[in-house]
C-alpha cells in the first residue's frame, strides 16, 4: 500500500449533495477533495486546473452534461 494521496474532484450540480459526498470522502485518511464544480463546463475547466486522481461526475446536468464533460476531459487527458 502507498502512502499517496487520491486527488478527487467532485462534480454535481446540487450543492447539498456534493456537500455530503465531500465531508464522507474527507473523512477518509489518503482522500483529498480538490475541487467542486455545480455543472459540465465547471467540471471540464477544474480538471485542467487541479489534475485531479479522479472525478465523481454527475450524469445529468446544466449547460453540459456529465457524459460529454466526461468524453471532452478524457479527450483532453487521456492518461
Amino acid at each position: 500500500m502507498n502512502n499517496e494521496t487520491v486527488r478527487v474532484l467532485l462534480v454535481d450540480d446540487h450543492s447539498l449533495f456534493r456537500k455530503g459526498v465531500r465531508s464522507v470522502l474527507e473523512a477518509s485518511p489518503g482522500i483529498r477533495v480538490v475541487g467542486e464544480a455545480g455543472n459540465g463546463a465547471e467540471g471540464i475547466r477544474l480538471a485542467d486546473e487541479c489534475q485531479p486522481d479522479v472525478i465523481l461526475m454527475d450524469i445529468n446536468m446544466p449547460i453540459i452534461s456529465g457524459l460529454e464533460a466526461t468524453r471532452q476531459i478524457k479527450a483532453r487527458n487521456p492518461e
